[in-house]
Order: C-alpha cells, then structure tokens, then sequence
C-alpha cells in the first residue's frame, strides 16, 4: 500500500511540474483572469459548470469568489450553474442532460459574461453545448480540460488544457489553477496591492 500511496503522489507532482513549466497555461490563467475581473468591474458575471468531480470544482470556485479566497473583501459576481436540482433534473427530463448548462446559459446568461466550462476530456456534450451557446451571445469562454484539449478547445476563447490524459491528475491540477485564477480575479479587480500586508507594501 505504501508503493501505491508513492507511485500515486509521483505521477501527480510529476503533472504538477508540467503544469509549474508550461508558459502557455500561465498566460492562459492571467488572460481568463483579466477577462473575468474586466466584466465583473462592468456589472457581468462569471458563470460555471462541469460534471462530476468538475462539479464540484464549480460550486468550490464559485464559493471562493462569492465567499472569500485569502483575505476579506467584497463579494463578487459569480454562479454555479450544477448546484439547483430541480433545474437540472426539470432539463434533463424534458429535455436532454446534454442541455442542463446549456438553457441555464440562455435564461441567465448576457452579453459580456465570462463562462468557465470544466471537463477532465474535454469533450462533455452539456460544456460544448453551453459554450456553443456562450459564443452566440456574447459571452466570453474560458475551458478547463485535459486529454489535449478534446471538441471544447476548438470553442473557448481561452483554454487552460493540462498535459495529462489521467482524471484525477487534471483534476488536481484543475483545483490548483482555479485557486490562482480566483487569486488573478481579485488583482485585477481590486489592484495589484491587493492581500498584501502593510509591511509587505513598504519592501
């Protein structure tokens, strides 16, 4: 058990790693986080969504930003869209679960919201359908993925794609990066001096 417990932290600190070197996801975070804060300062939201393990990763970041991340300030604009059961059960029901994120984005979604769409494969049918929909709005999107990237590269305007085809590596790698995306939100929204002690302003 103690070999399972190391080759299990080794293969995920090695994802890490390619995460930690990999420029391209640096500047993917910062854009969708000067995105994200740019349409929030203009009274827009930031809406979320994904399935399973990537559902719980939406409620978790939007709760960082609806609550706190680090430091005490205002709340800001942002919504899960996995979390009423009965709009997603009345969806899937009527309709199709392909399109649970996909009519919340309709009823809720307006022009220069910001729409992160989770997915370990990159290819989840309610993420593509709602950010097919995002882009006929006006809505900008961002997409968390692995596995290259799978259909929803081809439709956000940023991808956030981690070098990994294992699940519960890119989820890991995922929850790193959105705690960071919320970090980038907030400097952006608030200014670069943001969470930083007074003694740490003066060096």
């Amino acid at each position: 058990m103690q070999d399972l417990i190391r080759k299990q932290l080794a293969q995920s600190i090695e994802t890490m790693t390619k995460v930690l070197n990999d420029e391209a996801i640096h500047t993917a975070v910062v854009e969708a986080g000067r995105i994200t804060a740019e349409a929030m300062k203009s009274g827009k939201k930031l809406m979320v969504c994904g399935n399973g393990g990537s559902a719980a990763d939406s409620q978790h970041l939007v709760a960082e930003f609806v609550s706190r991340l680090t430091i005490d300030r205002p709340a800001l604009r942002a919504v899960a869209l996995t979390t009423d059961s009965s709009i997603l059960t009345a969806i899937g029901n009527d309709y199709s679960y392909d399109n649970v994120f996909e009519r919340q984005v309709e009823a809720l979604g307006l022009e220069g919201d910001v729409l992160l769409a989770i997915s370990t494969s990159g290819n989840s049918k309610n993420c593509v359908k709602a950010l097919k929909l995002a882009k006929k709005l006006g809505i900008h999107t961002v997409a968390y993925t692995g596995n290259k990237g799978g259909t929803m590269a081809e439709l956000a305007d940023i991808n956030v794609i981690i070098p990994s085809d294992v699940t519960m590596n890119i989820q890991e790698s995922h929850l790193a990066l959105e705690h960071i995306y919320c970090m980038v939100v907030e400097r952006y929204y608030f200014g670069a001096d943001f969470g930083k002690k007074p003694q740490q302003l003066a060096e």
